[in-house]
Formats: C-alpha cells, structure tokens, sequence
C-alpha cells in the first residue's frame, strides 16, 4: 500500500463517519461505474453500480463490504461474474440500511451491484410534465447532500471516502430528453437516449448529481455556460453573465479552479435549496432570477465550494462549518471584487443580523446547537442550523483576516486549499495547521484570538468584526419614520437589493393592516421580482395575520420549493391559531410539489 492510502485509511480509523455504516477503515470503493435507466412513469431508478476497492494492508481484515443505502431493492451482487452472499440491515430512521456483503478470498478488486431505487428516494425528485415549465416532458433532479446518495447509489456515503465515477445513463428515446451530471460529458447518443460521464477527480457520494427532462444549454464564457428548461434559459443566461468573471476573481485568490467548467442548471421551482454546490455543475434555484442580478451573490457562494467543500472537504458532517464557514467568507470575497466594498458590507451586515437572531434564540433552548463543530450523534446532519456554520464560520476567518491582515491571511488560505486538495479535513486537523502556519505555534497570540471559544463553545466571542454600512443607516431611519407616522418621503426608489431588504426587516413586527397596505400599494412588495424582499414582506403578511396578503402568500409557498422561505413562513403562521388553519390548508396543497427533504423538515412544522 502506498504512503498516501496508509493515511486514508488510517484517518478512517481515528474519526469514523457516524453517519456511515461503512467499514472504511477496512476496505473502501475508490471508484464508481454506474450504468442506470431512469423510469418515469415508476419513479425508479434501474441498474448497476460497480464499486473498485481498495484494502488496507493485504486485505485479510476485510471480510465483509458494508455499504450504505436506503430502500434500495438489491437484486444482486457479483464479484467477476460469482454471486456473492449479501443481507440487509434493519432500517435506521436516519441511516437508512447497512448493506453488507460477504467478500471471497482472493479479495476481489471489484464488486458489482444490481439494484432498483424506491419510488419514495430521498434524494430523488420527479416531476410530472404539468410541474415544468412547458409542461412537455416529466423532469428528475438528485440531492445527495448530506445522507441522501445513499438513497440511489449503493457506496460508502460518507464525506471522508472520495470516490471518481463514470456513468452511463439511459432515458426514453425519440422523446426530447437530456441527461446532465456534475460530471464531463462522454459520447452521448441522444437519439437512442444514451447519456456518457466521467468525474476524473475523487469526489465525496454527496456530490453525484443527475439531472433529467427538457433541458437547453448557452454558453457564458470559455469555460462557464446554464442549463434550463428553454423557457427559463435566456433570462437565465442574461442574469449569469458574471459567472465567467467570478472564476477569474476568486482564481485571482485563492489559485486555479481545478474542475475544467463551470456550468449551472436552473432547476425546476420544487429544488428545496438555494443551490448545491455539485461540481462542474452548480444546481441552483430559480428564486435567484430576479433580474437584475441582485441575487446571483448565491453563485458565488456555489462557486467558492470549488475550493472549500469540494477541493478540500469536510472529513464528517460535524466539521460541516469548515465547508460552509470557508464558502460564506469567500464569497463575501467575490461578491466583493465584482460588486464593490459598500455592497459585500451590507451583505455582510444581513448575514450577521441573521446570525445573531439565530445565537440569540438558541441560547435560550439548545446552546449547544451554536457550538461550531457540531456534536451530531443520533441527529441528522440535514437539521444543522445553517447561520451557525455559514456565518458563524465565515465570522471566525473574518477575524483572523482582521488580526493578520488580508495579504497573510489570503496566502495561508491559498496554501492551505493547494496542500490539501482532493483531500478531506477534520476540525482538529484543520486547528493544528492554523496553529502552525499562521500563528507560527504562537500559544498567547491563539489564546488572545480565542480560538477554542470560537470553535468548541456555544455563542459568539467578543472579537466578532461587525459590519458597518453608512447605507443601511438610511434605510433603518426610513424604517423608523415609517412606524412612526407612516411617513415613506426616506425611501428611494433606486436602493439596491440589500437596501430593499433591509428596510423591509426592520419595520415594526406588529403592523396594522392600514400599514401593510399602505407599503403594498406603494411598492408591490407581495408581488416583488426579488424574491428575498419578497419573502421579507411576507413574513409581515404571516406575522400580521393581513388576509388581503394571503393569496400572494399561498401563490408564493405554491410556486417554489426552497427551505430557507418555506419553513420560516409556515413556522410563523403556526404561531397563531388563527393563521394555523391557512398554514394546514395551504401545506395540504403544496405538500406533493414539494421535494423529500423539504418535506422532512416542514412535516414537523405544520403539524
């Protein structure tokens, strides 16, 4: 065994994934072949994974495979053509099943298994033509992130065992179809309905990624481009035209994209997040079509995953903030060369509002739950808080770029992104190497920026580096004004994106429903193109209990599929039994266009 799989395997066996039934201290799948059919009209997924391993030392401690799945139908499983022996663990509400299979001696380089996925995966999404765009042709997406690969691909599904893969994908013929995957794209036959993939570079289970159904392509740049559906593409396209300048600022930081292009698709509206971060292919929401570009800072954030999460990542979904602590912060970066200083500081200040919201109300219930590196045992890591590791995280490196200035901190995350890439990193791992490269072992210098506090205490220090931003002083005082005598004469009609937000969340919570009128007849917030002052405003709407804002309320939980509106919103009308009925009703409606992990997380919400 060489040098470098001896500490793989080694670190598998210091920190074990617990969200894992794998045994990748023992043995490990290096490489993926599938060779899938998809069937609309069953849901399902149908064909072969063919799993290359590799052993530790000579192989003698492996003598079982146990992989991950969750209601996959395993048909069989095959080693060089011989049936091997294989049982089904009993099923985990969080896990899933241990598949565990019986490995021969001579050990065999590769195990083949035959499976089916269940109509209800998890990680699997299929819409009815109706629920597209054009209505033409049914649509399928995959969200493998965090325990969902599991659920349509038989392997090891943890973010410590990267694996390659190639794909062959097959789809109806003659009918229009195209098959997309965070992958390069092989020798497609689209007239027989034939899709080809390759990923030449390791990557974690969570981001595989396939996308299926009428789906068009334009370039941007050299080595950027969308997908979409063609309706959805021109508008798309025109919104995304800075996408190719995003690579060229963030390589200008952080050293070369390692990943060839630089694609996005435009999901259909039920896609629960605001984008997954899959590489090569960025899977985003259409909520961020605002346009005129004031939301596309969340492809920045996609993109800055290209060095923290997918080049360096998370070795266990407790060290989760050293992929979305990373992201936040260099995204600020981004947002910052492309958009100006003043427009990243409100940003920030948004992000950090939320943030302390957030600390501040788990506080009082769980304070553990603002602790960094997440004590997840017996939780499923798809409940993780998301301020906490995203702006808590970003927060600690804003620090550090405070204490050791821009030019060294720049540098050391540079460094620490090429030393490490297409590698997996540990909290510990990673506070030994921040010890040791920038703080040159300096232990007063560490306990002055208090590290440990940061990382392992719940709260936020007292060295946080606020935001400040002279814009958003105008739009507080115009907020003021407002709940003071209703007066709008503060307001400007050419603020940017953050300035709408902001003066939106800091009007009163309690409004008459004479205020709320009066602020949607003046700027149609019930009906914005911008779909985060929109969501603002209707959370006064749910607040408020203001029945004229109830359609535009129910058209908006209707239209999309995004958890971050969604559960802040059917969480406040819950609040009040007057409104509780409308959030049943509505849920009632919208439940079946909703994807399985939005569902997951709302089902507990509007009980």
């Amino acid at each position: 065994m060489s040098p470098l799989a001896a500490a793989v395997f080694a670190a598998s066996a210091a920190s074990p994934d617990i969200h894992s039934f794998g045994n990748a201290a023992v043995v490990r799948p290096t490489h993926l072949a599938l060779d899938l059919e998809l069937d609309f009209e069953k849901k399902t997924l149908r064909g072969t994974c063919e799993l290359t391993l590799a052993y530790a030392g000579d192989g003698s401690q492996a003598t079982v495979l146990d992989l991950d799945s969750r209601g996959l139908q395993v048909e069989a499983v095959t080693a060089d053509g011989q049936p091997l022996a294989f049982e089904r663990g009993p099923a985990d509400p969080i896990l899933g099943e241990r598949l565990r299979i019986t490995l021969p001696s001579p050990r065999p380089e590769k195990v083949k298994v035959a499976y089916a996925t269940a109509p209800g995966a998890t990680a699997l999404q299929w819409l009815e033509p109706r629920q597209t765009t054009s209505g033409k042709l049914p649509f399928l997406f995959t969200q493998s992130q965090a325990l969902h690969a599991r659920s349509w691909v038989p392997t090891m599904d943890s973010p410590g065992v990267r694996q390659t893969f190639e794909a062959v994908v097959r789809v109806p013929a003659g009918r229009g179809f195209t098959v997309v995957m965070g992958a390069e794209n092989g020798a497609h036959e689209v007239d027989k309905g034939v899709f080809r993939f390759r990923m030449p570079q390791p990557v974690p289970p969570y981001l595989i990624a396939l996308a299926a159904g009428e789906i068009a392509f334009q370039a941007i740049g050299p080595r950027t481009g969308v997908y979409a559906e063609p309706a959805v593409l021109p508008k798309a396209a025109k919104e995304f035209e800075d996408v190719e300048k995003m690579v060229e600022a963030t390589e200008a930081i952080y050293g070369a994209y390692d990943w060839g292009r630089w694609d996005t698709i435009v999901l259909p509206p039920s896609f629960p997040f605001g984008g997954m971060e899959n590489p090569r292919l960025t899977f985003a929401t259409p909520t961020i079509l605002a346009g005129d570009k004031s939301l596309v800072a969340l492809l920045a954030h996609e993109l800055a995953h290209s060095w923290s999460g997918n080049l360096v990542t998370n070795a266990t979904w407790s060290d989760f903030w050293l992929n979305e602590g990373f992201t936040s912060y260099i995204e600020g970066r981004i947002v910052e060369a492309l958009y100006g200083a003043e427009f990243a500081e409100m940003e920030l200040s948004l992000s950090l509002r939320e943030l302390g919201t957030t600390v501040e109300e788990m506080l009082k219930e769980d304070a553990a739950g603002t602790i960094l590196h997440a004590n997840l045992e017996g939780k499923d890591p798809d409940d993780l808080v998301g301020p906490i590791a995203y702006d808590k995280g970003a927060s600690f490196l804003r620090m550090l770029e405070a204490r050791f200035g821009r030019e060294r901190f720049d540098a050391f995350l540079k460094g620490y992104f090429q030393s490490h890439r297409f590698g997996n990193m540990t909290t510990g791992r990673f506070l030994e190497i921040l010890k040791r490269d920038l703080f040159a072992g300096d232990e007063a210098a560490w306990g002055d920026a208090k590290v440990q506090e940061w990382v392992f205490e719940p709260g936020l220090p007292s060295n946080l580096v606020p935001a400040r931003s002279e814009r958003f002083a105008r739009t507080l005082a115009a907020a003021e004004a407002f709940a003071k005598d209703g007066s709008l004469d503060l307001v400007k009609r050419d603020w940017s994106s953050p300035e709408w937000q902001d003066f939106v969340e800091n009007l009163p919570r309690p409004m008459t429903p004479a205020q709320m009128q009066a602020l949607d007849d003046a700027f149609a917030f019930s009906r914005a193109g911008n779909n985060e002052v929109r969501f603002d405003f209707l959370m006064h709407v749910a607040r408020n209990a203001w029945e004229p804002g109830y359609a535009a309320l129910e058209q908006f939980l209707c239209s999309l599929g995004r958890r971050k509106f969604l559960t802040p919103i059917y969480a406040a009308l819950m609040e009040k039994e007057s409104t509780a009925a409308l959030a049943r009703a509505i849920y009632a409606k919208a439940r079946p266009t909703y994807h399985p992990i939005a569902v997951g997380t709302l089902d507990a919400v509007v009980k």
